[in-house]
């Protein structure tokens, strides 16, 4: 019997955990404003006119056009097969003039900087800038990045949130369902 009851409550904690996984809130909320906040270039997109080292505001340089922002604190294979992902959609919605950008988040500037150096590596991306933003631990503040997130995406079209995705765990992410929205901004 203690054996059932054990098992019964490793059940309920261990669905009680992925609820909580499932309901994570981070970042911008749909039909909310993108606010400006400065990051610095360290890798990727070489024809952006922006050098290495600059810092700058991308939301701002990109203006009102459709973009994705990445916040991670992760290289996960999944993140890199999402900044794939974004790199192929950037070029082939050149038209749309599509944007995207990766801000590496960390406990340190430098520590955040090396990280979204390899992981720039990792993708191969030349449309992609990556970046570091000032705020580098949980990103700007009056973005409400969820300091438990391991990867929050934001999606913007006329500087309005139009999507957001969030996981804990960057094994979560579902880069298909990520691609499917961005699709449908662009339509």
């Amino acid at each position: 019997m203690k054996q059932l009851l054990s098992l019964a409550v490793a059940v309920a904690v261990m669905g009680a955990s992925v609820a909580v996984a499932a309901d994570l809130e981070s970042g911008l909320k749909k039909g909310e404003g993108i606010g400006a906040f400065n990051v610095t270039k360290c890798a990727g997109a070489a024809e952006d006119g922006v050098d290495v080292g600059n810092n700058l505001c991308y939301r701002c340089k990109n203006g009102a056009r459709p973009q994705v922002m990445v916040f991670t604190r992760s290289t996960d294979d999944k993140v890199v097969s999402l900044v794939k992902q974004l790199d192929a959609q950037i070029k082939k919605n050149d038209e749309a003039q599509l944007r995207a950008f990766v801000n590496m988040l960390g406990e340190s500037k430098d520590g955040a900087s090396s990280e979204v150096k390899k992981l720039a590596e990792n993708t191969k991306a030349v449309n992609v800038p990556f970046v570091v933003p000032n705020e580098f631990e949980n990103g700007p503040a009056d973005y409400g990045i969820n300091p438990k997130a391991a990867v929050t995406i934001i999606l913007a079209n006329n500087s309005k949130v139009v999507g957001n995705f969030a996981v804990a765990d960057a094994k979560e992410l579902d880069v298909k369902a990520v691609v499917a929205e961005l699709k449908k901004m662009l339509n």
